[in-house]
């Protein structure tokens, strides 16, 4: 009993430190729950899209998106900007864009400072060509939905007009 008196306190405080160790170890610094692996294609008409951004959107405000680039038709997720974390599991709506744009020509008028060339910037930005429709844009107008599971997930879009 006196151990327990004498040294009480301090076993307790060790106790507390290694469960507070166990627990915080277990995550990462993101401080999210654990996400899991996606990746897919995204095809156009049966073609690969050459480039792009692919953005899930989780259906509740609780969940956070993750969003990946598009590479010669495939791509995969993360949600913290660490390459391929993945996805927190749940339903999601999806949105892709995909333009060509002449980023020599963009890199040329760039140069001359942010404001300086605004004219050609907008002319660049008109002549830019979508590789895909534009509802597909906004998560809201996509008609895109898909659900990421524990566990790895491998899920491809083949878009249509």
């Amino acid at each position: 009993m006196n151990i327990l008196r004498r040294y009480g306190s301090g076993l307790l405080a060790t106790f507390v430190a290694t469960g507070l160790v166990m627990v915080l170890g277990c995550g990462d610094d993101s401080g999210l729950a654990k996400r899991y692996p996606v990746t897919g294609t995204v095809k156009y008409k049966g073609e690969p899209v050459s480039k792009g951004r692919i953005t899930f959107t989780p259906d509740t405000p609780a969940g956070r998106a993750a969003e990946g680039y598009i590479t010669n038709g495939s791509y995969s997720l993360s949600t913290t900007g660490d390459p391929n974390d993945g996805a927190l599991p749940g339903k999601y709506k999806i949105s892709v864009t995909a333009v060509d744009v002449n980023t020599e020509e963009m890199k040329k008028i760039a140069k001359g400072g942010q404001f300086h060339h605004d004219g050609a910037f907008k002319k660049a930005n008109e002549e830019a060509k979508a590789l895909v429709p534009s509802k597909y844009a906004l998560a809201d107008t996509s008609g895109l939905t898909k659900e990421v599971t524990a566990g790895t997930n491998k899920i491809d879009f083949d878009l249509t007009d």
